[in-house]
């Protein structure tokens, strides 16, 4: 396979991240397209320049994406001894700490469901609600644990 054949599958992937992050998780397609390169890219640590170039995108918008992607602990930020420039990249363990932290965002407002269902008192139908909300929950942190 030529080069720019490989770019172009290459770039098609890293499309297919962003329509998938946008409509999965609500991300703007610049963030999915950051996070799609960050996951394929050679060398594995980016500027965001280098990213930039890569993606088709100003470099102006890389600041707010790759904050956002870092905020959330999928990338980490990086600078190397005598260099101002700081590199980004895809944490190993990233995912795994996403999922987890999310899981632990669920749980928290299961501990919340529960004081909900005393706020319920006799109405079966809110209570429903609540207890939906308490299963599904209950589905999720224990599937991983």
């Amino acid at each position: 396979m030529a080069p720019s054949d490989d770019r172009e599958r290459t770039l098609e992937w890293v499309e297919r991240v962003a329509t998938f992050c946008g409509e999965a998780w609500g991300l703007a397609p610049i963030t999915g397209r950051v996070l799609g390169w960050l996951l394929i890219c050679t060398p594995a640590e980016q500027s965001a320049g280098e990213i930039a170039d890569a993606i088709g995108a100003s470099r102006a918008s890389m600041t707010s994406n790759l904050r956002l992607l870092t905020s959330i602990g999928l990338v980490r930020r990086r600078t190397r001894p005598g260099e101002r420039t700081t590199y980004y990249r895809i944490e190993d363990d990233a995912f795994e700490k996403v999922v987890r932290q999310r899981l632990a965002s669920f749980a928290a407002f299961g501990e919340i469901a529960e004081e909900g269902l005393e706020l319920g008192g006799e109405d079966e139908e809110r209570i429903r609600r609540i207890r939906s909300a308490q299963r599904s929950i209950a589905l999720l942190t224990q599937r991983v644990r």
